[in-house]
């Protein structure tokens, strides 16, 4: 691995890698306004949420690397303590892009980018319309990371409403990832979709305690065909299947095939295979089996 001080780097190499790394970044789409009422809307994907009770949310207008200026966005948080952080869809992605040009502190953003304002309910700034989810916010404090170009702003919010689109929602009331369709950042000029293939889920081990890789049989933990993911989910379960479980899956077609078919570590190498493809399908349980099944008198 190569190894960096980035403090001895340009600016505009360390920036470009700790943004190369670090992705993908969810989009603060934050809405401002002046001290005089002028709108502001610009996108920043030094952004999150640290806290929900209280709901608070930071995001970062970092100087710019190039010539150590501050942003708009700053300016205006600092002088009115309210923000609106819009969240971004890929349907309004190529308009939020368009909002992050550096018009002139008159300019409007919405107007530039096309996209609708929407009165606040308790805030001043507005909101996105054409944003699925909007957070009106108080500014509780700002923190300066520094004084050179690249130093963050941090902008700490209290969510005090919360607007959903009914339309994202799923049978249960909650926002359906496939429905919010959200884009996050990567280096460059790359962005993500979190949709269709990019969406997979893991299980939380919150409810119990899995056995650990460490646990896990050693000719097992050293296969050449699972990956750390796969052992990571083996390791997730709370006990190792038992002899009889083990007797019973032995009639599995499939597994009466391999122990019929192969001999020696063939058997082991058909097993481990077979007990990949079941990971890849989510039955943990019968990956378990498949991977242990060879440690019986193969019946």
């Amino acid at each position: 691995m190569i190894t960096y001080d980035l403090t001895q780097l340009p600016g505009k190499t360390a920036h470009a890698h700790l943004l190369g790394a670090i992705g993908p970044r969810p989009i603060a789409f934050a809405s401002t306004v002046d001290a005089h009422g002028n709108p502001n809307l610009s996108p920043f994907s030094y952004f999150n949420v640290f806290s929900s009770n209280p709901p608070v949310l930071i995001f970062s207008p970092a100087r710019r690397v190039r010539n150590n200026t501050t942003k708009d966005s700053l300016h205006n948080a600092q002088a009115t303590r309210e923000v609106v952080i819009n969240v971004v869809s890929h349907s309004i992605v190529e308009q939020m892009s368009l909002s992050s040009t550096e018009y002139d502190t008159e300019i409007n953003e919405f107007v530039k980018s096309g996209l609708t304002p929407l009165p606040s309910e308790v805030v001043k700034p507005y909101r996105v319309k054409e944003s699925p989810v909007h957070f009106e916010c108080t500014v509780k404090d700002i923190l300066p990371l520094g004084e050179s170009g690249g130093a963050g702003n941090l902008i700490i919010c209290e969510v005090v409403r919360m607007h959903i689109d009914e339309k994202i929602l799923d049978s249960n009331g909650v926002i359906d990832p496939h429905k919010i369709d959200l884009v996050g950042r990567m280096g460059g000029n790359w962005y993500c979709r979190a949709n269709d293939d990019a969406l997979f889920e893991v299980e939380k081990p919150l409810a119990k305690k899995g056995i650990g890789v460490d646990q896990i049989p050693k000719r097992i933990r050293q296969s050449l065909y699972l990956s750390g993911n796969d052992l990571g989910k083996l390791g997730n379960v709370e006990r190792m299947p038992n002899d009889e479980e083990l007797e019973e899956f032995a009639e599995n077609y499939r597994v009466r095939e391999i122990l019929s078919k192969y001999d020696g570590l063939e058997v082991r190498e058909e097993l481990h295979q077979y007990a990949k493809g079941l990971l890849e399908e989510g039955k943990v349980q019968k990956a378990w089996k498949a991977l242990l099944i060879d440690k019986l008198n193969r019946k």
